[in-house]
């Protein structure tokens, strides 16, 4: 059990540990779920650094599962199925996902240690640890604010028969994140400096801290006026967002600084090598998810690649620029180039992003045609994927970033370009840091803001159409900024709540394109000049080694014998822009308290106190 439990701290902190000095001497099961709180003696248990290790480690459970980032959804990314949320038809009860038990039992046990870590004498040990409790406490509640809003703030643990607290009304949104930076500005000072990639440590929080304050600073920004930022009876107070910005930029550059984290440049390809690890690249990556195949402990983040029906969207491939870093949109025929040409001459992340030309996968010797009868739009994603031997359903072993630094330079480059005072400086040692990995042109605030790229802000297609944006002064950098942000960033959990913060829920309506094919006939897919695949109105050979898709059957075009790829044919999508950026409060809840919990703008829950 001692071997367990050494291995398993050292390989993924996430696991259940079962082999906690506390749950031997007193439980006959290894279910930390059935730990029995309340029978604990606080003045005998948490004395020791070794309890409040033990007893903290159940926190890294709340690590968010990996497969809501490698199969992020959006406008960018297309799942076998979409999810209710991008549809726009989520009902009252979506909420109940987020909402649950063991969401807030989580935190019972954070405000448990807290309060009781100061039976520990190691002056060193309780600081370190209720650092990690106050990292994880500000979390939780950054995950409940995104989907919900103003939840209730409890900083203290919660007795069974306590109905005053159990029955409270929401705290404000502005109260919420105010005690998440607190707990954040705690935790930053309460805990280590030194790099720990799979536990959290001073950067990490601090890390947070950008990531946090930059979100809400945005979404109040760029929701201002709304149903929710001032303009309901929910959210009746319009709410600042400079402030929160301005930390956001300097959380940032306090990491970018001090932090001793780089951009991994080594290789040919860093991008791809990146996230094709199985140790994460420590130089880089602040936090991550850590896997073990001795261990059975694995992911699907490969076979979500190789055997499922994924893909990018056109729209997503559009944004990558051409390498002397003019816009691809731009080039003549742009909307009609195929698949061997599409590809040319682009930012590099583009092919090590997503299956391309002469692809070849890692400890392979020779090339892979894409596989279009595992994708809706023809752009499989290679992030992540490494040796064959791991294309197996939960075969994947390598490491999740949780957050990296070039999310930082990003973050900071944002808040800063917000706030109206970003620089060319600024820019020098934020995005352009992330163009000189990959050799791609500078990026210039001058020519941005001067010339901004008309098909990013495009009303008849996938362009961004907030008009805060639209009035913003730096809006050509702004645009360019979210560009580099969501090429260098895709599938990695952040896409989804960039859209929400952005109010650019719209986006979601449109209709997922991908690979454009001019008529039927045969198609070479990987460039030695011949055919991989034969296009067809009905099913017949191509010959050997070429593949019939038999169209509107197998694959799916927008003019039916010609045009884009089209993925979930016929669905219709939707977006309520007064309702859909928060997820509704669940109804047994609300029931619960009597009704002094307040529903969500937009969602009609029939309750009524």
């Amino acid at each position: 059990m001692k071997k367990i439990f050494r291995t398993l701290s050292f390989v993924h902190r996430t696991f259940v540990l079962c082999t906690s000095y506390i749950a031997l001497s007193l439980l006959t099961s290894c279910n930390m779920d059935l730990y029995p709180e309340d029978q604990l003696s606080t003045a005998t248990y948490f004395t020791s650094e070794t309890a409040l290790r033990e007893y903290s480690n159940y926190f890294y459970r709340m690590l968010p599962d990996p497969e809501t980032m490698y199969a992020e959804e959006g406008e960018h990314f297309v799942a076998p199925v979409p999810n209710d949320l991008v549809r726009g038809i989520r009902d009252i009860h979506s909420g109940e996902t987020y909402w649950k038990k063991d969401s807030w039992k989580n935190l019972r046990k954070i405000n448990y240690l807290l309060e009781n870590a100061d039976q520990c004498s190691n002056e060193s040990a309780r600081r370190h640890y209720m650092g990690v409790a106050h990292f994880f406490r500000a979390y939780f509640y950054f995950d409940m604010l995104r989907h919900f809003g103003a939840v209730p703030w409890y900083d203290h643990v919660i007795n069974a028969d306590d109905e005053s607290e159990l029955r409270r009304e929401r705290d404000s949104r502005d109260v919420v994140i105010k005690h998440i930076i607190a707990d954040l500005n705690a935790a930053i000072s309460e805990l280590p400096e030194a790099h720990s990639v799979y536990e959290v440590n001073s950067w990490t929080a601090l890390a947070l801290k950008s990531r946090v304050c930059l979100f809400e600073g945005t979404f109040r920004k760029y929701h201002a006026g709304t149903t929710f930022n001032g303009g309901s009876s929910v959210y009746p107070v319009e709410l600042p967002w400079n402030d929160l910005l301005q930390q956001a930029a300097d959380a940032s550059l306090k990491l970018m600084n001090d932090g001793g984290y780089a951009l991994y440049t080594t290789g040919t390809m860093p991008y791809r090598d990146l996230f094709a690890t199985i140790v994460p690249q420590a130089d880089e990556v602040i936090w991550a998810r850590g896997y073990a195949a001795d261990l059975n402990i694995k992911h699907n983040a490969q076979a979500w690649s190789v055997a499922r029906s994924t893909g990018f969207t056109k729209r997503f491939a559009d944004l990558y620029l051409m390498q002397d870093g003019t816009p691809f949109t731009d080039k003549e025929g742009f909307d009609t180039l195929t698949y061997m040409d599409v590809f040319k001459n682009r930012d590099p992340r583009m092919a090590q992003t997503i299956h391309a030309p002469g692809y070849v996968q890692k400890g392979a010797d020779k090339t892979s045609a894409v596989n279009l009868q595992m994708s809706l739009t023809g752009y499989k994603y290679i992030k992540y994927c490494m040796e064959s031997g791991y294309n197996t359903w939960g075969g994947s072993v390598c490491a999740i970033p949780i957050f990296r630094l070039a999310e930082v330079l990003l973050n900071y480059a944002e808040a800063k370009a917000e706030l109206g005072t970003l620089t060319q400086a600024d820019l020098d040692k934020s995005i352009n840091m992330l163009r000189d990995r990959v050799g791609m042109p500078h990026l210039n605030l001058t020519q941005a803001n001067a010339h901004p790229d008309a098909s990013l802000t495009s009303t008849t297609g996938y362009g961004f159409s907030s008009p805060v944006l639209l009035a913003h002064p730096n809006k050509g950098v702004l645009l360019e900024i979210r560009r580099e942000r969501l090429i260098e960033t895709p599938l990695e959990g952040l896409h989804l709540y960039d859209i929400l913060r952005w109010r650019e829920g719209h986006l979601f309506t449109l209709p997922r394109l991908g690979l454009f094919f001019p008529r039927e006939g045969k198609y070479d897919l990987t460039g030695d000049g011949k055919a991989n695949i034969l296009l067809s109105a009905t099913k017949k050979s191509g010959g050997i080694g070429v593949t019939c898709l038999v169209l509107d059957q197998d694959i799916f075009l927008s003019e039916t014998t010609k045009g884009n790829m089209v993925a979930y044919k016929d669905m219709i999508m939707q977006w309520n822009e007064q309702r859909d950026y928060l997820f509704p409060v669940p109804i047994t809840e609300r029931t619960m308290t009597l009704g002094k919990l307040s529903q969500n703008p937009g969602w009609v829950d029939n309750i009524s106190f």
